[in-house]
């Protein structure tokens, strides 16, 4: 009995072992990762997949005419990470001379507007230690003025075939829980429930329901999310898509299941796979109309040297 009661908690010492070895993650070393598929001192990832053809494909899916905005408006009210902020202040400039009293207003913006609302995260974003995508490293590029590579004004206009996963619908909730983790499995079979597969080039887009939460539980909005697992990023990142977007800001489920390892969602996509991310999306009206495959369109701001860039994406079908 004694040997067999040792038997027991060695077994299960090795399971919770490997349970945790399962959960954790690192980026592979540089000398592992680079140069990019896409060459050495390649600096648009997976934006190499706009091409005529890739909006030729996207039109092919348009037959209605109807476009779904996938922005969240930008105010003070918003949900912010720690440290951002965003505030307008209207400025009445002039009342011009002239029988017809044309007078001018304006605004002053003070945000940090390329990582606030609905956000398209570029690769000078995120690092793994002093090394970004394509191993750029961060004290070469990086700039009080911005960074002279990677930046955000590299990635010019995308339209390309988007598609809506809906774990959120796959699991019959309006909202996964706090801390879901979606993995591979609920991946695979929202695509099959939405008879779709995956092509290169695709926008991926992850619908888990945590936007219904935006700008009405803000505190509850930013605690915590359900969201991508390790697995399930890297097995997106195997589908080749041109960008991944949900209603989440992290993408990644938050708080990360291993607790040593932090948002390993922006690492797997933006540093070592060279994929863009597009954060806070609203997509209850794409939900709500099970619009599971659509041309999808997105400009971000051309800012020179910046890390992303607040946009208003589009789906039209």
């Amino acid at each position: 009995m004694r040997f067999i009661l040792i038997l027991l908690i060695t077994l299960a010492a090795f399971s919770i072992g490997s349970l945790a070895s399962a959960q954790s993650w690192q980026p592979a070393p540089d000398a592992q990762r680079c140069p990019s598929k896409w060459g050495a001192g390649d600096q648009r990832g997976a934006g190499n997949h706009m091409k005529p053809e890739t909006v030729l494909r996207a039109t092919r899916l348009i037959r209605t005419g109807e476009v779904i905005e996938l922005g969240q408006v930008l105010n003070s009210t918003m949900p912010f990470s720690l440290g951002r902020r965003f505030e307008l202040h209207t400025k009445r400039t002039v009342m011009n001379p002239g029988v017809n009293r044309r007078g001018s207003n304006e605004e002053i913006v003070f945000s940090e507007i390329g990582q606030v609302g609905t956000q398209f995260d570029g690769f000078a974003h995120q690092t793994s230690g002093d090394s970004l995508y394509n191993c750029f490293k961060l004290d070469d590029i990086s700039t009080r003025n911005g960074f002279t590579k990677l930046g955000v004004e590299n990635v010019g206009s995308l339209m390309t075939r988007g598609v809506l996963i809906d774990v959120a619908a796959l699991k019959g909730v309006d909202m996964l829980p706090d801390t879901y983790e979606i993995t591979v499995d609920d991946l695979q079979r929202a695509l099959q429930r939405e008879k779709l597969t995956l092509q290169p080039g695709d926008a991926v887009i992850v619908n888990t329901g945590w936007g219904k939460l935006w700008g009405k539980d803000n505190d509850r909005f930013m605690k915590t999310n359900p969201g991508l697992g390790v697995a399930a990023s890297e097995w997106l990142a195997r589908q080749d898509p041109m960008l991944v977007g949900s209603d989440v800001g992290p993408i990644n489920v938050t708080p990360n299941p291993d607790p040593q390892v932090s948002n390993p969602a922006h690492q797997i996509m933006l540093v070592v796979n060279g994929i863009h991310l597009l954060e806070n999306l609203k997509l209850d009206v794409l939900a709500a109309r099970q619009a599971y495959e659509f041309a999808f369109i997105v400009q971000p701001l051309k800012l020179q040297g910046a890390t992303g860039s607040t946009v208003a994406p589009m789906a039209v079908r």
